[in-house]
């Protein structure tokens, strides 16, 4: 069939409807989780989710790489977008922290008109929350890195370069926990301690999806699915994962230090 236009025009797939389903159930089971501590249904979602994006990242790889779909135009689109994505996701954060400074400027009569409330202990800005500022800019660093040797056609230095940003991005999570298992405070304690969590605990959902992003961009590197110029999966990872970054720095200086 001849097409007069650049666009690509999807088939008919399973995969949005199953996901919605799948996302609704996936709420309900965090509620049974919370205030039930039933993990069965939590589980079953999860494992359910985990094999829809991998049934379709298969039908876009295929379209983009094997069948060619993915045309020039449609690379812009797709990096369009993104950007429309992040611009999304950034306004996402600046809700938190316009809560957070609202809060901090102007401290409510049920806290007694003090920031941070009385019996809150906050972290100190030098231990954990530095390292993990230190752990993200050095992964902003070699993702950089990875790019840059990959446009030079070194793909085994760029695959390494790739592999330890996401063993940093692996490694923040971890710490990330840490400082969460020894805090002295929890997401009970006022409104500083709703806002602390809500707003790390997102950045760090954010992380684990940058993370993944990455350990996929790294599997179709590896299986030489990227040319030079068409490697748009890793450039959207990389632009993903440099969000990421800048948000933590603005949560590091607001939350920890300027606090």
């Amino acid at each position: 069939m001849k097409k007069n236009f650049p666009f690509f025009m999807v088939k008919n797939s399973p995969w949005p409807i199953i996901m919605s389903f799948n996302l609704m159930n996936m709420l309900i089971s965090i509620i049974l989780w919370i205030y039930m501590k039933k993990y069965f249904l939590f589980t079953i979602m999860t494992i359910n989710i985990l094999m829809i994006k991998i049934l379709w990242f298969r039908d876009i790889i295929r379209e983009s790489t094997f069948q060619g779909n993915h045309t020039y135009f449609i690379k812009m689109m797709l990096k369009f977008s993104m950007i429309m994505f992040i611009i999304s996701e950034l306004f996402f954060f600046i809700s938190f922290f316009w809560t957070f400074f609202h809060s901090s400027i102007s401290p409510s009569i049920e806290i007694n008109m003090m920031w941070p409330p009385k019996m809150i202990k906050i972290f100190n800005y030098t231990e954990i929350p530095l390292l993990n500022t230190f752990t993200l800019i050095t992964s902003g660093f070699f993702i950089t890195l990875s790019h840059l040797y990959f446009l030079n056609n070194n793909f085994l230095k760029s695959m390494k370069m790739l592999m330890f940003t996401i063993m940093l991005g692996l490694y923040f999570s971890m710490i990330q926990i840490i400082e969460y298992k020894n805090a002295y405070f929890c997401i009970n304690d006022s409104i500083y301690g709703s806002i602390f969590f809500l707003s790390t605990g997102f950045h760090g959902i954010h992380v684990l999806i940058g993370t993944l992003m990455l350990i996929i961009s790294f599997i179709r590197l590896y299986k030489n699915h990227f040319s030079l110029i068409h490697h748009i999966n890793f450039e959207l990872s990389i632009w993903y994962w440099h969000f990421v970054d800048v948000i933590w720095l603005f949560l590091y200086l607001f939350y920890y230090t300027l606090i």
